[in-house]
């Protein structure tokens, strides 16, 4: 069953703060979706996801060729039976104040990324939960 962000519990938001990788998928624009493996930060204030990526990936000409306001993304993260996946509107941005918090965010649960060119961000605004890593509140 889905729930919302604000509804995640100590458990949930635990997991999400946890070294793990997760898989971003965008849909492509025919239809297909297109799975790729992220790191990502969560701000359970804003209910907001962040991936740092770069100019020319495929989920960011995904989401780029969804229009302005980007296309719903689904990011899941797994280990072993807990699993949550964040859905929500995805959109690439471009600003180096909102990319570099990504990497902010990103930096804090992995470790500093290397230096990139044509680095962007997506940004998930976060609206639905679903999983079995503690999602209630707790």
């Amino acid at each position: 069953m889905a729930v919302a962000p604000s509804e995640l519990g100590a458990d949930a938001l635990a997991f999400l703060a946890e070294r793990h990788l997760a898989v971003l998928t965008t849909l492509r624009p025919g239809g297909a979706p297109h799975a790729a493996p992220v790191g990502f930060g969560y701000d359970p204030a804003e209910g907001v996801a962040r991936v740092i990526t770069f100019e020319g990936s495929c989920k960011v000409r995904n989401l780029d060729a969804a229009g302005e306001d980007g296309g719903r993304v689904s990011l899941t993260q797994v280990d072993g039976g807990r699993w949550l996946s964040l859905e929500g509107a995805g959109r690439v941005v471009r600003d180096p104040a909102r990319v570099e918090r990504a990497v902010r965010a990103y930096a804090a649960r992995y470790g500093e990324p290397g230096e990139r060119a044509g680095r962007v961000a997506i940004e998930v605004a976060v609206d639905r939960v679903l999983g079995g890593a503690g999602r209630g509140r707790g």
